[in-house]
C-alpha cells in the first residue's frame, strides 16, 4: 500500500524557516546542487534563447549559449 502526502512549496518554506542555521545551510546547498544538475523547463530554455537572439554582446551570447546547453542537458554531478 502506498500513501502520498501532498506538500506544497509554501509549506516546505515555512518548515525551513524553523530549522537551525546549519540545517538551513544544508537546504541551500541542496537547492544550488539541484539547480545546477536539473534540466530547465521548456519555458526557461525559451527565455534564455530569446535573450540570446536579442543580445548584441558577444560575451553575453556565449554565456547564454552555455546556459542553454547546461539547461538542456543538466550538469553532471561532481563528487
Amino acid at each position: 500500500m502506498s500513501y502520498r502526502m501532498t506538500v506544497t512549496a509554501t509549506k516546505i518554506i515555512e518548515e525551513i524557516k524553523h530549522l537551525t542555521p546549519a540545517e538551513q545551510t544544508e537546504i541551500i546547498q541542496f537547492a544550488f546542487k539541484l539547480a545546477k544538475t536539473r534540466p530547465l523547463a521548456a519555458a526557461e530554455l525559451n527565455q534564455l534563447a530569446k535573450r540570446m537572439v536579442a543580445s548584441d554582446d558577444p560575451l553575453e551570447v556565449e554565456k547564454l549559449k552555455s546556459a542553454i546547453s547546461r539547461g538542456f542537458y543538466g550538469e553532471e554531478e561532481h563528487a
